[in-house]
């Protein structure tokens, strides 16, 4: 097994393009507690540069390898206590290479419940099963006539007792599960159908009703539907497999008859054919379906988890309005309008609630109050929730924006509310704001959200996010792990404030934790802003281990050690001295100055312990120290007079901004209430496979709109710069438009226009096939 264990990184290596030395070593530290980001960041050397991509998957990986591992020393272990190793089923189980195959081998030996082959034997059927192989000239039923017993009150019950012996020996070959398993996934079609009586109840469900595409290559979206549809009670689902054979004369029962030999004309030989066919039909076909649509769904939810985590990670790495002074509007009609304005560390300066709509109509109070705000705290950035009344909202402010004096005024955005409320509930806005409205809590974490999405949705749990497909459909677990490495990643690329950042986002720094952040904003709190990165040594239970994990991913801005503000490790501080002592100038002089830092050989100031790598990322870093790996900050501009669906016209060219995007296509705010979908045939002039090749959450883009159904809401758009066929394009997308009976996911956090009513184009693209 110590052989296996070692083939572990030659099988992943192999996965992931690159060496079992580069895989061996990751491992290594993996096992020792280094975390993703801190080997891709500052152990480049040891892995020769692998990216934090291929140490998830290799991380992932190894979980299920060592799983693999442990359950085949478990299989073999026993076999070998049952006194039934032999030399060929010890091959076999060391050159399985997953965990079905495994299975697949020691289903003969595992130990089971009463079955109705063990009663055959038990009545003393064995014999006429082995006699009926052995003869195939042998009439059966003549061969059946000799163990009729008091047990067996019949031929016929002899007969189905080593019919049962047999078929339990062909669900028992692993060579023969493996061949069947293989047919299954390349001609089986996932087939739905409709339950009978449901068809007015499951409507959302009636792309379904009699459905049918290949196992092998059904999407996920549709699949996560159809699933749902089956669990909800309208649809039966089911793996088809060469529906149209005569019976007997399938592959996969002509496979299970080859099994038999059972290819002679003797009554034997006919028999067992048949015996077979029962076998497959019975017994094999079922049980390889439930495997083979576990296995679909898997697919399906990583399919979705992806998704999401693709989702999430350019919602937190989307551009930051930065440090300004901002207004934050909660929009509400009854409840009114609730204000808050922070500074630009995103301190609370002040809160108010404003009623410009009904019932009291206090429009130019409300404006007034804004407008003082405004003055008083120097007003740079006005973000607007996307909620109900959020384009009232919009508008009240650009009307009050219009009439201000002065050249410069603030620049209004609307921000994405998704997740909002379960944030201002916390347990943790509550220790933060104790005297605050949960409400005008809202409204601060929506201003907060425009100065840096990241330091902001930290402090959500991702899944509440809300930018993925079925999220509420797949594995939680599965789910919550990918989506917290999505959030590591990101906050370890852009790094953290150490003086500034919330114990949330301190969590998120590699080796830290929510314990150690705790800690460390304790500390802060007591002794004031830490000086330089070592003074973390002096928070409690922070140890060496912690440092050096989390060190280089904390920033220190006007301390006492100028690399401090950078990403450089203390660890190369020494190697950044010696770059600093080549140039001959001060450090802080140095910084920036990309002429003379490019004019040195980073060749020379490798030593035993930092190769090149380390020394290109410290010359890289001194030229931009602290730079931060997000786009510039830059908004949609919404057409004038475009306030509402039936403002739509086809044609139009717009401007939005994409708030998500699906295995189908992209969704585009574009001002009107709900988002317009831009299909992935519509994205490029070019064949696109995958949405993601050309948008992303938060990006700006311009589109021309193509159909518009006032009636269901439904906003056809595309990116294409040559749309002659676009009309004709969006009427052929039923195989691959998305599907019924999915729930819309809120938008994300750089949105420009509101969502009202809870209804959008995701929404209703999700509930039927688009342009049906």
């Amino acid at each position: 097994m110590t052989d296996a264990i070692r083939r572990i990184p030659l099988v992943i290596a192999r996965e992931i393009n690159a060496e079992a030395r580069q895989v061996a070593a990751a491992i290594e530290l993996l096992d020792g507690g280094a975390t993703v980001p801190f080997i891709a960041r500052y152990r480049k050397e040891v892995t020769g540069g692998l990216d934090d991509s291929q140490l998830r998957t290799l991380a992932e990986r190894l979980v299920y390898l060592r799983e693999m591992e442990a359950r085949r020393a478990a299989v073999i272990a026993s076999i070998t206590e049952q006194g039934k190793m032999t030399d060929a089923l010890a091959l076999s189980l060391m050159q399985a290479a997953t965990k079905a195959e495994i299975e697949d081998i020691y289903l003969p030996y595992k130990p089971k419940r009463r079955t109705r082959a063990m009663i055959a034997r038990e009545n003393g059927l064995g014999p006429l099963a082995e006699a009926i192989l052995a003869d195939r000239a042998a009439d059966p039923q003549t061969l059946a006539a000799a163990y009729v017993t008091e047990a067996v009150p019949d031929t016929k019950a002899a007969l189905e007792g080593a019919r049962d012996i047999i078929a339990e020996g062909l669900s028992e070959s692993a060579e023969l599960l493996g061949r069947l398993r293989s047919h299954m996934k390349q001609a089986g079609r996932l087939a739905a159908k409709v339950v009978t009586g449901k068809e007015t109840e499951g409507a959302k469900f009636s792309d379904y009703f009699d459905h049918n595409e290949p196992w092998s290559s059904a999407p996920g979206h549709r699949v996560l539907a159809m699933l749902r549809g089956q669990n909800e009670g309208f649809l039966t689902l089911d793996l088809a497999v060469d529906p149209d054979a005569a019976k007997g004369e399938s592959p996969a029962e002509r496979a299970c008859g080859a099994m038999l030999s059972a290819t002679g004309r003797g009554p034997g030989d006919a028999w067992l054919r048949e015996a077979a066919a029962w076998a497959w039909r019975v017994k094999l076909k079922t049980s390889l379906t439930l495997d083979l649509m576990g296995e679909l769904r898997e697919r399906a939810e990583a399919e979705a988890i992806n998704v999401f985590a693709r989702n999430l990670k350019d919602l937190l790495l989307a551009a930051p309005a930065g440090g300004k002074a901002t207004m934050g509007l909660d929009p509400g009609i009854r409840t009114g309008v609730k204000v808050a304005v922070v500074d630009a560390t995103g301190k609370v300066l002040a809160t108010e609630t404003v009623y410009p709509f009904q019932p009291k109509n206090d429009l130019r109070g409300a404006q007034v109050a804004i407008a003082q705000l405004i003055a008083r705290h120097g007003v740079k950035l006005i973000a607007i929730g996307n909620g109900t009344a959020s384009r009232e909202t919009e508008k009240m402010v650009a009307d009050l924006l219009a009439v201000l004096p002065g050249s410069e005024k603030p620049v209004k955005v609307i921000v994405s509310e998704a997740g909002a409320s379960v944030s201002s509930a916390s347990e943790l806005a509550a220790k933060e704001f104790p005297g605050l409205d949960v409400s005008l809590r809202g409204a601060v974490s929506i201003a907060r959200r425009l100065q840096d999405p990241l330091a902001e949705l930290v402090k959500i749990e991702p899944k509440a996010i809300g930018v993925g497909q079925y999220q509420h459909d797949v594995d939680q677990h599965r789910l919550a792990k990918q989506l917290d490495a999505v959030v590591e990643d990101a906050v370890n690329a852009v790094g953290v404030d150490l003086n500034t950042a919330s114990a949330p986002l301190l969590a998120r720094v590699s080796g830290v934790g929510p314990g150690l952040a705790e800690s460390i904003v304790a500390h802060r709190d007591a002794n004031g802003p830490f000086a330089t990165r070592r003074e973390l040594l002096k928070v409690a239970r922070l140890g060496p281990k912690a440092f050096e994990q989390a060190a280089g991913f904390l920033r220190i801005t006007g301390g006492k050690e100028p690399l401090d503000a950078s990403s450089v490790h203390p660890e190369a501080y020494d190697v950044a001295r010696k770059i600093v002592a080549a140039c001959g100038r001060d450090i802080r002089a140095l910084m920036g100055d990309s002429a003379a830092l490019k004019a040195l050989n980073p060749r020379q100031f490798i030593d035993a312990k930092f190769g090149l790598p380390t020394v290109q990322d410290i010359l890289s870093e001194l030229e931009k120290p602290g730079r931060d790996p997000r786009p510039s900050f830059k908004t949609a501009t919404f057409a004038e007079g475009v306030e509402d669906i039936k403002d739509l016209k086809p044609g139009m060219m717009l401007e939005g901004t994409v708030t998500n995007v699906a295995a189908f296509g992209a969704f585009v705010d574009i001002g009107v209430h709900q988002d317009g979908l831009v299909h992935v045939s519509q994205l490029a002039d070019r064949f696109i496979k995958d949405a993601h090749e050309v948008v992303k959450a938060g990006d700006v883009v311009k589109v021309r709109v193509v159909e518009v159904d006032v009636a269901r809401k439904r906003i056809g758009l595309t990116m294409r710069k040559d749309s002659a066929d676009a009309r004709e394009t969006a009427r052929e997308r039923q195989a691959s438009s998305p599907p019924k009976g999915a729930k819309p996911s809120p938008r994300g956090p750089m949105s420009s226009a509101p969502q009202s009513g809870g209804s959008n184009a995701f929404a209703d693209a999700l509930k039927g096939k688009f342009g049906r």
